[in-house]
């Protein structure tokens, strides 16, 4: 089993930018890969960053340019910086990590991004 405990969410201005963080704990080396999915009213749960063990990334086709995931093996930690940020960035995030991306959840953070 794995936990993870997402943080740094808030609201922020349109054009700021915040870093989300989601350590990770339990069963460590069962994590291959890791991820940032956000879900916002009305709209469907979507994938934003993926990133393997080995580092290979995806991103949407909405945030390329302007967030960056980055993953530190050591400090069993996930990171998701995201620059410019739009009003339509506003969500809650969730970070998913396992063998494959969808075996385990965080609690979420809510990201807010006023116009």
């Amino acid at each position: 089993q794995v936990q993870l405990v997402e943080s740094g969410g808030g609201l922020v201005q349109a054009g700021g930018s915040l870093r989300l963080s989601c350590a990770a704990s339990g069963s460590i080396f069962s994590i291959n890969a890791m991820g940032w999915y956000r879900l916002a009213p009305g709209k469907e749960r979507e994938l934003v960053a993926a990133i393997s063990s080995g580092g290979s990334t995806y991103y949407a086709d909405s945030v390329k340019g302007r967030f960056t995931i980055s993953r530190d093996n050591a400090k069993n930690t996930l990171y998701l910086q995201m620059n410019s940020l739009k009003p339509e960035d506003t969500a809650m995030y969730y970070c998913a990590a396992g063998e494959r991306l969808e075996e385990n959840w965080g609690q979420g953070t809510q990201v807010t991004v006023s116009s």
